[in-house]
C-alpha cells in the first residue's frame, strides 16, 4: 500500500515489539525509496483502543489524541495519515492508495464487507479502509491482550519474584519511582486491567537525539503540542516539548524509548529519570565555557516548561537520586513482567 511497495503498517508497529518499532534506528526510513527518514520514534499502538480525542481537563491538563503530539483524534485518523505523508508510504493521493487496494488479493473481501462499487470512490474507499483498520485494532485481542505475568499476578496465576514486587512498590511509591503518578497502575473504568498510562502529555527534557538527520540542522527542534503538525496549539509556548505518556505494557519489548528514541535501553531510561538532574553531565552536552547545556532539545527559552518539580525529577546536582543503582534494577525487573504473552 505504499510508493515504495515495500511499506506496510506493520513495517513500523511490529506486533513482535508490541506493536512498536522493529528498527535499529530511532527513526523509520520512508519515502518512495525508503530513503527518507521519520523525525519520531514510531510509536506503539497497543492498548490505544482505550484512549480518547485529544482535549483539556478541568485542571487544564491536556489528555487524549493520537501520535506523539496527538493530533488525531481517532484511530481512523491516525490510520490515515502514513499513507499520504511524503517520508512514510509517501502516495500521492487517496486515488493512488485505493488503486493499490484495488489490486490486492484481498480486494474482493474488501468490496463484500463495504459494497461491490466501493473501490469506484476512491474517497469513500479510503474511508472504509482507514475505518477498517480502525476496528482491528479495536477488536483483535492482539492490540490489548492483558496477558503479562503482572496480569496473571493480578489473577492470581503467578508469583512475582522478591525483586519484581520490590520493583512494583518503587513504580508505585511517590517519594521513590513515582512512576504511577503518569503510568497508573490501577484499573480504569473502561478497561479490565490497569493500562500503565493517564493519556496525558509530559515535558521531560530528553536530550537531542543527533541520530536523527533532522536534528543535524541546529535551527530544528521539535516541539510536541506546540510543533508544526499542531497549528491549533501554535501559540500555547507552556505546551512546547510535551509529548504524550504512552502505556507501558510490552515497555520491555522496545528498542527505542521517547518521542525522539534518545534511548535504547530500559535501564538507561529508568536511570535518566532518577539522574537527569542530580548528574545531568551524564545525559547533556557541554557549551563553549564547560556548562552543562540540560534539556538541549528545547530553546533556551522553553527549557523552563521541562517537569522539575515531581518526584523523581525535583533534585539539584550534587543531590542523591531518588533510586540507587539496585533500586533501578528492581524497578526495571518489574517493568518487564509487562510483556504479553507470560505462560506460568
Amino acid at each position: 500500500m505504499s510508493a515504495s511497495g515495500r511499506m506496510s503498517c506493520a513495517s513500523c508497529h511490529d506486533q513482535a515489539f508490541g506493536h512498536g518499532s522493529p528498527f535499529d534506528t530511532p527513526v523509520a526510513m520512508g519515502g518512495p525509496n525508503l530513503d527518507q527518514p521519520g523525525v519520531r520514534n514510531p510509536p506503539a499502538l497497543g492498548y490505544l483502543r482505550f484512549n480518547t480525542s485529544f482535549g483539556f481537563a478541568a485542571d487544564g491538563t491536556p489528555t487524549g489524541g493520537f501520535f506523539w503530539d496527538g493530533r488525531a483524534a481517532t484511530l481512523q485518523d491516525q490510520a490515515r495519515e502514513p499513507f499520504l505523508n511524503p517520508i512514510e508510504m509517501a502516495n500521492p493521493d487517496t486515488a493512488a492508495v485505493v488503486a493499490k487496494l484495488a489490486a490486492a488479493p484481498y480486494a474482493a473481501q474488501f468490496r463484500q464487507v463495504f459494497g461491490d462499487a466501493i473501490l469506484n470512490t476512491p474517497d469513500v474507499a479510503f474511508d472504509r479502509m482507514t475505518f477498517a483498520l480502525q476496528r482491528y485494532q479495536q477488536e483483535d485481542s492482539d492490540f490489548a491482550a492483558f496477558s503479562s505475568k503482572y496480569d496473571a499476578f493480578l489473577a492470581g496465576r503467578a508469583t512475582l519474584t522478591a525483586q519484581e514486587l520490590n520493583g512494583l512498590a518503587l513504580f508505585n511509591r511517590g517519594d521513590k519511582g513515582n512512576c504511577a503518578g503518569c503510568h497508573v497502575s490501577t484499573k480504569p473504568a473502561n478497561a479490565p486491567g490497569p493500562l500503565f498510562t493517564d493519556f496525558t502529555y509530559d515535558n521531560l527534557g530528553v536530550p537531542r537525539n543527533m541520530a536523527i538527520p533532522a536534528n543535524a540542522d541546529s535551527s530544528y527542534w521539535d516541539g510536541g503540542l506546540c510543533g508544526s503538525k499542531r497549528p491549533d496549539l501554535a501559540t500555547r509556548t507552556d505546551l512546547c516539548g510535551a509529548f504524550k505518556v504512552p502505556s507501558l505494557r510490552n515497555v520491555a519489548l522496545r528498542k527505542h524509548f521517547f518521542h525522539n528514541g534518545a534511548f535504547s535501553s530500559l535501564e538507561d531510561v529508568v536511570r535518566f529519570y532518577v539522574r537527569r538532574d542530580t548528574d545531568p553531565q551524564l545525559w547533556y552536552p557541554v557549551d563553549a565555557q564547560g556548562n552543562v547545556t540540560s534539556y538541549n532539545d528545547l530553546p533556551a527559552a522553553l527549557r523552563g516548561n521541562v517537569n522539575t518539580t515531581e518526584v523523581p525529577y525535583n533534585r539539584r546536582p550534587g543531590e542523591q537520586p531518588a533510586l540507587s543503582d539496585s533500586e533501578v534494577a528492581d524497578l526495571v525487573a518489574f517493568l518487564r513482567t509487562l510483556s504479553d504473552g507470560y505462560t506460568p
